[in-house]
């Protein structure tokens, strides 16, 4: 069973993947960003750009969207900064009202029978303390202030009204091709590890304590998504997503220089939040000596250095508390996909490097 399917923040890293996703299970797919996804599929879908923020526009949209059947929110508003905006007002309000203003209209007209929507592990407060190991999905909801409970109260309340379903996803740490989004790693270290080879310095891990994680795939988020569609099982539940081991920062950073062409050295904290964008023109340099794609830097980062920072541990005095999130749950309604982390970085770090987004090794 099929359908067509409106993805929501389609140029975004989770958006872009679940466009392909579906358009490779034969889906008409509708995509709604403000600017064109990049995807690998040739199969042809719709664009709308719209900013979700406004309201009128939303609502225009809504009135050309006929037929569509599903949706994948995935779209997000982040501050600058990134992880201090976690936790003030006027971003959880934000990411409520562009949630509102698509799907309210959206779900008024006939026809719409499951939405995705996605969260993370903040839904159990990782970012303010540490949490249960594993963490699942049947655990009581985390008491503190985020825009996951604003969303999905008013989505379950929402389906409860127009007779539709629903499944929230929770990946940790997603991994893909996408650039100048809130939180995407393999930009920011190929930007690094290039900045440090055309200073002929080593590439030295950037963070701090060394500490055990998990990281998902972003084809597996979006092959979960689409999954969830039209899976009984799905609806109306929870699902935590990673790729199914643990991994460890240091470990892996030799397989991703390889990749990069870069050679490695002693480890040398730096915060990459402030170091990258003191090397514009660094990487300005590196963009013409390679003919890459015309970005500055900011294009290519986004907020993802922000987020390199939190996920290295820079500045941490001791070892981060473990966040593991158990994925027995998905597993058990039927999704079993999983990924070898360490090649799913350099598979992403190749796309990249493929694309001209950064240099070859």
């Amino acid at each position: 069973m099929g359908g067509t399917v409106l993805v929501v923040g389609a140029s975004g890293l989770v958006g872009a993947a679940a466009v392909d996703a579906f358009l490779g299970a034969g889906w008409d797919v509708v995509a709604l960003s403000r600017r064109p996804p990049e995807v690998f599929s040739t199969a042809p879908f719709r664009h709308f750009p719209v900013d979700l923020r406004d309201s009128d526009a939303c609502r225009a949209a809504v009135g050309e969207l006929s037929g569509v059947t599903h949706v994948v929110y995935t779209a997000l508003y982040e501050k600058p900064g990134l992880v201090a905006g976690w936790r003030e007002q006027d971003q959880m309000e934000t990411n409520l009202a562009m949630l509102r203003n698509l799907l309210d209209p959206l779900a008024a007209a006939a026809g719409l029978r499951h939405v995705t929507l996605l969260q993370g592990t903040k839904a159990y407060g990782v970012h303010r303390h540490p949490i249960r190991i594993p963490a699942r999905e049947r655990h009581p909801r985390d008491d503190h202030p985020n825009f996951y409970w604003l969303q999905e109260d008013h989505l379950r309340a929402l389906a409860a009204e127009r007779g539709f379903a629903w499944t929230i996803l929770r990946p940790q740490m997603v991994v893909g091709p996408a650039y100048g989004v809130a939180m995407n790693l393999p930009p920011v270290i190929g930007a690094y590890a290039a900045i440090r080879r055309a200073e002929g310095r080593p590439f030295s891990f950037p963070g701090g304590p060394s500490y055990v994680t998990e990281a998902v795939d972003v084809r597996l988020v979006a092959d979960a998504a689409l999954w969830a569609a039209t899976e009984p099982r799905a609806w109306g539940e929870h699902f935590n997503l990673t790729n199914g081991e643990v991994f460890e920062w240091r470990d892996l950073w030799p397989a991703l220089a390889e990749v990069l062409g870069v050679e490695t050295g002693p480890d040398e904290p730096v915060r990459l939040g402030e170091f990258l964008p003191a090397k514009a023109d660094v990487w300005d340099d590196v963009v013409r000596t390679h003919h890459l794609r015309p970005l500055r830097l900011p294009e290519l980062l986004g907020e993802s250095h922000h987020y390199a920072d939190y996920c290295f541990a820079y500045g941490a005095k001791r070892v981060p508390a473990p966040a593991f999130v158990s994925t027995v749950k998905i597993k058990q309604a039927g999704f079993c996909e999983t990924w070898d982390t360490e090649e799913s970085m350099r598979h992403w770090l190749r796309v990249l490097i493929d694309r001209g987004v950064l240099p070859p090794a």
